[in-house]
């Protein structure tokens, strides 16, 4: 594939955003399709692994900001004319004018020949060494286990070097010979009109060798599809929605590039009773009439096992009480507070004789109309 080829692939297009779209935009794009076209999701669809690649393909141009800028470049140089073959440059040219410039053709390098070495590594020699891409994922814990930390296992889908070849596309036995067309050079040169056009040869697609008998595994591409499934540490306190980065644990890298990074979300499932605010539990603890005005001990669960909680007597419907240090474990080893709300529990029905019971408490208790608490209620207008 030529420059102008590479220069002509619309990855605006290909995530469905607009040539001045923002970063997030375009992560958000990218999230979404890669969602929608991975492979798990469309297992034997071709179509659908032809688009994921593509995709990929362009998030991994646009999100980088270097990159970026490159490639517009080289897609403002082509789209308006700036280089056309037999016709010269725009206003006349100048003869002898060698284009090789463009692909890092002379010695002296530099000039426009850093935007398609940035982008595509140069022509001579093929690509060099490329960073593996991100790879995402996700996961779901119960709430105890996201409040402890876990080790899951995560099946992962990624195109890597291919192992039947170890990435030179050839059949195992077999090797690739130097590109007649090119002589290894990965570039040809032709001449027209008084300029010279070099050009990554078409034979070899710029790789400078070619593959006579493709490797049965990735059909000569060097890479593959592989599966495979690791066990990954999520660590305490994580929360609902949260990303943990494990560096290194992605896809891998192109001609001894690093591999990428796995990007784990974590889905944390409800707790029936217990909920989170940030690093605080939270959690509604009933007691009987009598336990909230005599007072009574109370276990109630946390991360670290259950904890005795003292409700004082007299306490009313509502209150909350704090349990310092038993809620969410920080990074730095220290902890956010456990809050139990009390929910006084008032009977439904009564016996005749806790009836009377409780109007011999009441009139003990309450002797006169005014030991009232609605007392500040009377006499109040709106």
């Amino acid at each position: 594939m030529s420059a102008r080829d590479y220069a002509e692939k619309d990855y605006y297009a290909a995530l469905g955003v607009p040539k001045d779209a923002s970063a997030a935009e375009i992560k958000k794009a990218y999230r979404q399709l890669a969602r929608d076209l991975h492979p798990d999701k469309n297992p034997g669809d071709r179509a659908a692994e032809d688009r994921f690649k593509a995709v990929s393909e362009a998030y991994d141009v646009l999100s980088d900001d270097a990159k970026r800028r490159e490639y517009d470049e080289a897609r403002t140089l082509f789209s308006s004319g700036g280089f056309r073959p037999g016709g010269g440059y725009p206003g006349g040219g100048v003869p002898g004018f060698d284009l090789g410039d463009l692909f890092g053709g002379r010695p002296s390098g530099g000039g426009l020949g850093d935007v398609f070495g940035g982008l595509f590594g140069g022509a001579r020699g093929g690509r060099g060494p490329r960073r593996g891409a991100d790879v995402e994922t996700s996961v779901t814990l119960s709430f105890g286990d996201a409040l402890r930390g876990a080790t899951v296992p995560v099946r992962l889908t990624t195109t890597g070097t291919c192992t039947t070849c170890r990435g030179s596309g050839a059949a195992p036995g077999t090797t690739s010979r130097e590109c007649a067309t090119c002589a290894g050079a990965g570039v040809t040169t032709r001449n027209q009109g008084g300029f010279a056009f070099s050009e990554p040869c078409r034979t070899c697609r710029g790789q400078g060798r070619v593959v006579e008998t493709p490797c049965p595994t990735c059909a000569g591409q060097g890479v593959a599809t592989t599966e495979k499934t690791l066990n990954v540490r999520i660590p305490p306190g994580v929360d609902d929605g949260q990303k943990v980065r494990l560096a290194g644990r992605g896809g891998p890298g192109d001609r001894g590039g690093p591999a990428g990074d796995l990007l784990v979300t974590v889905h944390v499932t409800p707790h029936p009773v217990v909920s989170r605010r940030g690093d605080d539990l939270l959690l509604t603890v009933p007691v009987r009439f009598d336990e909230a005005a005599l007072g009574t001990l109370v276990t109630v669960p946390s991360p670290d096992g259950p904890v005795t909680l003292r409700v004082p007597p007299g306490t009313s419907s509502g209150r909350t009480l704090r349990v310092r240090g038993r809620g969410v474990r920080r990074k730095d080893g220290s902890a956010g507070d456990l809050l139990a709300t009390v929910q006084v529990q008032v009977p439904q029905q009564l016996s005749d004789e806790a009836r009377r019971a409780l109007e011999q408490f009441a009139q003990q208790l309450h002797g006169t109309a005014d030991d009232s608490p609605r007392a500040a209620l009377e006499g109040v207008e709106l």
